[in-house]
Order: structure tokens, then C-alpha cells, then sequence
């Protein structure tokens, strides 16, 4: 046992931040077995070192986490069960100290040839999870070529403990996270309501604006192009709402010929035109206390348009054949891709009208203009469909997700579904391919990838591109990564935050 009363203050420190940030960081559970990591080979002043999961599907090794020159080549490899020093501590369940690695018996010259690093000592130590092993910690080479000691086991053990910890914590919060989160949209999704899924900065500016509108009451104006997410941002105004429990009615409007629109909205009563056999409430109606969206606004007729007004201004609307009218509160939320401004101009558009809905403008910007939202929407349209078409399809490949980052999506999000559920119905493989997306005839040549971008746009599509090159070469070590770039390691992880970049 260490030995208290002549503990090592620095290491003692070292293992009270670790239990705070255990019992804090359940989300960043790579970046804690990181820090857990680098503590243990720094205290035990080992020069490499390596955190090693079991896949309990397959019963193999993989090395989750490894620190040091070699750390990237190593990642690469599994462990049987029994292979090697670190196979051996994990199917005995039991730590290790090796000071003459060649000459130990359960020492593998064929992983050492593989990894092409020198281990002339090791410490091994079991990760346990009551009683049972779920990965082992090495750490390789003691600085200055000396021996380790049981001290450095003893500590290797301690910070073993907490790594198990840790991952126990970390997945039992991201199951409760997934459940909770399941439950939510499965309950959305059972009213209507769509996922949100966008991480880039400017959505997030967007979606923060959209949030600080829901606080009131007062009409809100979509605008943007065609597939961009218009409805989704509605919905969300509304679920952030006061009204959120109340209805939300959609009116779709280009869809409704002129006639049929206005009684869609107002509604009619019985006799009031050859097919109106009984009374029907309107679509504004049916919203009292609610919201009602209506998307592509720009195309409703000027009739139409002048009822509409009335509603704002009296808060009543009038069905179509009587001459009585219904008190309704209602939330409008509009939406439109066409330049309404201009619509105003040329007198197509009520100016009276545009007012009274312009009072709180939304621009939401297409897909090109937020590159880093690719990556995240198109995984989710991927794991959509595959579920829908029961295909097992792991991802895309690296040349695939190049061509959907270069590619400019004039159809928006829209287009991007759809190019997704026709890659996952063609695909054979376990990934989406270049060929399998169809847009390489209609996709921009890789030397014109930032063709038609503004400056801003270009620059982060290739600072994406490099960081991620950069984090591959580095086994994902954000502090190699970071000293290779020249930038500080704050700095990077504020690049992935505001540029997606997620490991494959």
C-alpha cells in the first residue's frame, strides 16, 4: 500500500483533479480518459502509454487512447484476449510490472514489429468494473532508462480505478441522455414536429434569435430559400413558446388554389358554395391559442392577402358565406423564399401586410453558407434511412463526405436528404461512396471547390479539411494535433466546436 504519511504532494493533487473532473465531465468522456492518461504516464514518468477497451461483441483489445511517438500507428491494431502483456493482464485480470520486456515469456515481438516502438518496461494494470475487466492501462519505458517500481504500480492501479469509473459514469449518462432524448422526439415527432439538428455557428446565431422571438407574441418573418429548414425554425419559435402546449397548424400555401385557400383558412359554413355541405372551422381557427405557419406566404393572392390583414389588426376572421366573425388568438409565424421586398415593389405583395408580419425578420441561410451542418445532417439522414431500408451502413467514406462538403446544394437540406436516401438504396457496401451519392456529374470539380464561396466560407472549408488531415496523422491527440499546427490546444478545440469536425 503507498505509503501516506510520505505521499508525493504533486501526484496526490494530480489524483484529486482527476475525482473532480470524474465526477463533473460526463460528455467528454475521451477528453477525461485523456487527461486520466497523460497524469499516469507523467507520474509514473513512462514515455508512452495506452488506454485499451474490450469490444465485448467481438472479445478483442482495441486501443482506445494512445499517447506517445507511436501513438497513432498503435491505434491501429487489436489485442486477442491472452496476446501479449497487455492480453495477459486482461484475461488473468491481474497488473504487471516488467522491467526486461524481451525476456518475459508473454511478450509479442509481432506486436512490438508492428507498433515499431522499443518496449524495454511496462507497467500493466487491469481496468475493473466490480471485479471485472473491461480494459487495461499500460504505460511503456520509464524515463532515463530506469526501472518501475511498485509505487509507480500502486499509483498506475489508482488511476486504473478512476478510468473504469469514469467510463461507468460516462455511459450510464449517455444512456439516460439517449433514452431522454428518444423520449423527447418520439414524443415531437408523435405532435408533428420535426429533429433540429445544426451545430454551425451562424445556425446557432439563428436559432438563438429565433429562441429570444418565441418570448413573445409578435409575428415572425421566414426568410430564406427553398429547403432550407424554414418550417423547422418555426416549430421551434413555437415549442419555445408560451403556446406551446396549443396547437401549431401548418398551411402549406402554394398548394390551395385561391378558393380553397380561403376557406382552408377561415373556414365556411354550410351552403356557402355548392360543396359546402356542413359548417367547417378554419385552419386559424383550429390555431386559437396556438400558432399557425404559413409557409411561402409571397404566393398568396392579394384577395387573400387583404383577409389576412384583418385578422392581424382585429384578431377575428370572418368564414367564407357568413357575415358573423370568430375572435381567435393566434401567433403567426410566415415564411417565404422569394425576395418579398421586391414582391412589395412591383405591387404583387400588400405593403400594409408585409409590415405587419416583417416585425421580427429571420434570414435562414442556405447549406453552402454553413458547410459545417453537413456532417451532422447527413449522418442523421444516413441513419434514417438505413433503418428504414434495414441495411447496415456504418458511414461514408472519406471521398464521399469530400464530395458532400464541395458540393454547393442549391436544393438546401432538402436536396441533401434526398441524395442520402438514394445513396442508401443504391449503396451495396457498409459505406456510402462517391458513386453511390450521384452528384458527380452535377457536383463542382475538386479544383473549383471554392468556386462561387465567399471568403469566409472558403477559408473554413479548408481549415475543416486541415484540421481533421491533421488530427488523423495524430491518432486524434489534440495536444500533438495542436503543437503541429502551432496553435494552443484551447484553440483547437474551439475550431471543432465551430467547424463540426467530428472523428470518422
Amino acid at each position: 500500500m503507498l505509503d501516506l504519511a510520505h505521499i508525493n504532494r504533486k501526484k496526490l493533487e494530480t489524483l484529486i483533479e482527476i475525482n473532480t473532473l470524474i465526477n463533473s465531465n460526463y460528455e467528454d468522456i475521451r477528453g477525461l480518459l485523456t487527461r486520466i492518461i497523460e497524469s499516469a504516464t507523467r507520474l509514473t514518468e513512462g514515455e508512452a502509454s495506452s488506454l485499451i477497451l474490450v469490444n465485448p461483441e467481438d472479445n478483442l483489445l482495441y486501443f482506445e487512447i494512445a499517447l506517445g511517438e507511436k501513438g497513432a500507428d498503435v491505434k491501429r491494431f487489436a489485442l486477442k484476449s491472452g496476446e501479449g502483456i497487455a492480453g495477459w493482464v486482461y484475461e488473468k485480470n491481474r497488473s504487471l510490472i516488467v522491467n526486461d520486456v524481451e525476456s518475459d515469456n508473454r511478450f509479442s515481438p509481432e506486436i512490438s514489429e508492428k507498433v515499431k516502438y522499443p518496449a524495454k518496461s511496462m507497467l500493466a494494470v487491469p481496468m475493473r468494473l466490480k471485479e471485472r475487466c473491461v480494459g487495461v492501462i499500460e504505460i511503456l519505458n520509464k524515463r532515463e532508462s530506469r526501472n518501475f517500481t511498485d509505487e509507480d504500480l500502486q499509483w498506475l492501479e489508482i488511476f486504473a480505478t478512476q478510468a473504469a469509473i469514469a467510463i461507468e459514469n460516462a455511459r450510464s449518462f449517455q444512456k439516460v441522455k439517449e433514452e431522454f432524448s428518444s423520449l423527447h422526439e418520439q414524443m415531437q415527432f408523435e405532435k408533428g414536429y420535426h429533429v433540429f439538428i445544426g451545430e454551425s455557428k451562424v445556425i446557432k446565431e439563428k436559432l438563438e434569435i429565433a429562441k429570444k422571438a418565441a418570448a413573445t407574441d409578435s409575428s415572425v418573418l421566414l426568410l430564406g430559400e427553398s429547403g432550407t429548414g424554414k418550417e423547422l425554425f418555426a416549430e421551434q419559435i413555437h415549442l419555445n413558446s408560451t403556446r406551446r402546449e396549443m396547437p401549431f397548424i401548418r398551411v402549406n400555401c402554394p398548394s390551395l388554389s385561391e378558393s380553397l385557400l380561403e376557406s382552408e383558412l377561415f373556414g365556411h359554413v354550410k351552403g356557402a358554395y355548392t360543396d359546402a355541405i356542413s359548417d367547417r372551422k378554419g385552419r386559424f381557427e383550429l390555431a386559437d391559442g396556438g400558432t399557425i405557419f404559413l409557409d411561402e406566404i409571397g404566393d398568396l393572392p392579394l384577395s387573400v392577402q387583404a383577409k389576412l390583414l384583418r385578422v392581424l389588426q382585429q384578431k377575428t376572421v370572418e368564414p367564407v358565406g357568413s357575415s358573423s366573425t370568430i375572435n381567435v388568438d393566434v401567433r403567426i409565424i410566415a415564411a417565404t423564399n422569394k425576395n418579398i421586398e421586391q414582391e412589395v415593389k412591383e405591387g404583387r405583395f400588400r405593403t400594409d401586410l408585409f409590415y405587419r408580419l416583417n416585425v421580427l425578420p429571420v434570414y435562414i441561410p442556405p447549406l453552402r453558407e454553413r458547410p459545417g451542418d453537413i456532417p451532422l445532417l447527413a449522418a442523421y439522414f444516413l441513419e434514417e434511412f438505413s433503418k428504414e431500408t434495414k441495411k447496415q451502413i456504418d458511414g461514408f467514406t472519406e471521398e464521399a463526405m469530400e464530395t458532400l462538403l464541395s458540393y454547393s446544394w442549391p436544393g438546401n437540406v432538402r436536396e441533401l436528404q434526398n441524395a442520402v436516401e438514394r445513396a442508401v438504396v443504391v449503396s451495396r457496401g457498409n459505406y456510402i461512396t462517391p458513386e453511390a451519392l450521384i452528384l458527380k456529374s452535377i457536383s463542382e470539380p475538386e479544383e473549383d471547390r471554392y468556386k462561387n464561396r465567399n471568403l469566409k466560407d472558403a477559408i473554413n472549408i479548408f481549415k475543416a479539411y486541415y484540421v481533421k488531415k491533421t488530427l488523423d496523422r495524430n491518432g486524434w491527440n489534440q495536444t500533438k494535433a495542436a503543437m503541429e499546427m502551432g496553435i494552443q490546444r484551447t484553440y483547437l478545440s474551439r475550431l471543432l466546436k465551430e467547424l463540426s469536425i467530428q472523428k470518422d
